[in-house]
Order: structure tokens, then C-alpha cells, then sequence
């Protein structure tokens, strides 16, 4: 039974918006459709030409044996100006400051309206990267990393302070969670998570010492794994230390005034290069 063309544009987007990076064969859509190849051709040059005008993201159509049909979500450079706008707006909230320079993010991390945006704002720059998994570390990393991973549309893994007995074997690094403190801490993470030769990105919410990137960079190292960057959502620039880690960060904690209470969030070096959006 032959499918309408109406209905064949929506099955589609609905498609590609749930498997973004998925490549499709062409005949997924004939053979779920009962159409002909150029009827599909037809249909997904609509389904193309709406994502361009609405900058939802790019469809892809590769040729060849192998060939299919992807969708690489991406944002307009409008977009990302007004996301880090509302963020900027929402952290500047005096009432979030916190002992020693912290900003209080709860509410935004756990709110799915701001994590889609954070998401986006993140994978737009690594939709051309081939990146197989997304690296945090638990606990407040990890709803940026799930929507993060949720656009590349590929798996997240959690490492933890202590592992959980129905994780199997682990491996585990000793690291300096600040870079002046004397103390170490320990991560682990499943020897099922990774496998070697894996391309990760590893994300955090918060920057201060630089000490948790670095040991999330350790631990892909040992999984033989390539990191291909580091992105927080805020770092603290009240260092007394210079970072040791390559990172890139959405936004930067320029100046706190505890006696007024006021905060000065500014962009980070995320948005310093040309991202193509």
C-alpha cells in the first residue's frame, strides 16, 4: 500500500529529527513507503529545503553502494547569539552566587528547555567531527553530556568516584582535583565503556583547577582512546594557577563581587573562532 506524500514528509522528519547522524539507505525509505526511488529523491528534496529555511540542519545524500541519507543538525549563527543571551541573562542572577566563587546551575542543568539549547550549542561545533562517545564525569556533567550525545547521536559514559559493583571490572587513576590541592581523588570507569581507538569528547559542567578534565583526559589515555576536545559550561577565571588543559568553555566567570552580590558572566572561548555555523 502505497503512502501519501503528505504523510511521507512527516514520517521522514520525524525520522531524522529522532537519528540525527544516522545514515539511512536510500532503500529504507522505497521499500517503507512502496515508492520509487525518484518519488523518494522528490520527497527528501522538500524535507532538505524546509531544514535549510527553518536552520534545522543539513541533509546529506551520499552515493554509491554504501550510500544513504543523513542529517547533521546544526544552529544558525543568529541562534547561537540569542542561546548564549538567555544563558548569559539567567547566570547573571545574583542569587546564584555561592561560597568560593561558585555559581549555582542546578536549576538550569536539570530544566530540558536549557539543556536542548546547551546541547545544540555544543554539538554544532563537532557535527563534522567523527566523534564515537561523549566522557564525563558523574554527577553534574552528566545532562549536558546526555544532550550533548543525544544530538551527535551517539552513546555518553559516566566515569565515577566509585564504581558500582554491576559495572564489572575497572580502571581506575588517581588525580588532583584542584591545582593547588595536596589531597587526590580517584576516578573509575567499566572496562566495557570504551573501547580502544575511540573518539571522545569530554564534557563538564564546571572548570576551576582544571584538575577533573585532566583526570577524564587520563582516563581516556588509558582506554587508548582519542580525545578530540574538552568543553565546560562555565570556568571560573579567579585563578591563581594558570589551567594546564587544553578546553574550550560556553561561558567565563570574569569578576564576583560578594559584598554586592553581583556576578559577571561573559562568553567563553567557544564562540572565540569561527564555529561555521
Amino acid at each position: 500500500m502505497k503512502v501519501k506524500r503528505s504523510e511521507r514528509l512527516v514520517e521522514m522528519t520525524i525520522e531524522f529529527i529522532q537519528h540525527p547522524h544516522k545514515i539511512f539507505p536510500l532503500d529504507y525509505f522505497t521499500d517503507r513507503f512502496n515508492a520509487a526511488k525518484s518519488s523518494i529523491s522528490e520527497d527528501l528534496n522538500i524535507v532538505k529545503g524546509t531544514f535549510a529555511r527553518r536552520h534545522l540542519g543539513e541533509i546529506i545524500t551520499y552515493s554509491g553502494a554504501r550510500g544513504g541519507v543523513q542529517f547533521i543538525p546544526v544552529i544558525s549563527k543568529s541562534q547561537v547569539a540569542d542561546y548564549v543571551r538567555q544563558l548569559q541573562d539567567a547566570l547573571h542572577q545574583s542569587e546564584r552566587l555561592l561560597p568560593g566563587g561558585y555559581i549555582y546551575t542546578s536549576d538550569i542543568l536539570s530544566q530540558p528547555e536549557w539543556l536542548k539549547k546547551i546541547g545544540k550549542l555544543i554539538a554544532s561545533r563537532y557535527s563534522r567531527n567523527d566523534i564515537d562517545a561523549i566522557l564525563t564525569i558523574a554527577t553534574k556533567g552528566i545532562p549536558i553530556a546526555q544532550s550533548v550525545a543525544e544530538e551527535l547521536g551517539v552513546p555518553f559514559v559516566i566515569v565515577r568516584k566509585a564504581s558500582k559493583v554491576t559495572e564489572g571490572s575497572t580502571v581506575g587513576i588517581n588525580y588532583v582535583p584542584y591545582s593547588s590541592a595536596d589531597v587526590m581523588e580517584r576516578m573509575e570507569l567499566s572496562t566495557r565503556s570504551l573501547h580502544p581507538q575511540t573518539s571522545v569528547l569530554i564534557i563538564d559542567d564546571f572548570l576551576r583547577g582544571g584538575g577533573t578534565v585532566n583526570g577524564l583526559t587520563m582516563v581516556a589515555n588509558e582506554f587508548q582512546c582519542h580525545v578530540v576536545d574538552t568543553v565546560v559550561f562555565i570556568e571560573n577565571m579567579r585563578l591563581d594557577e594558570p589551567i594546564k588543559v587544553l578546553y574550550h568553555s560556553l561561558f567565563r566567570i570574569e569578576s564576583v563581587n560578594s559584598e554586592t552580590k553581583k556576578i559577571q558572566v561573559k562568553s567563553g572561548n567557544f564562540f572565540a573562532e569561527d564555529l561555521s555555523f
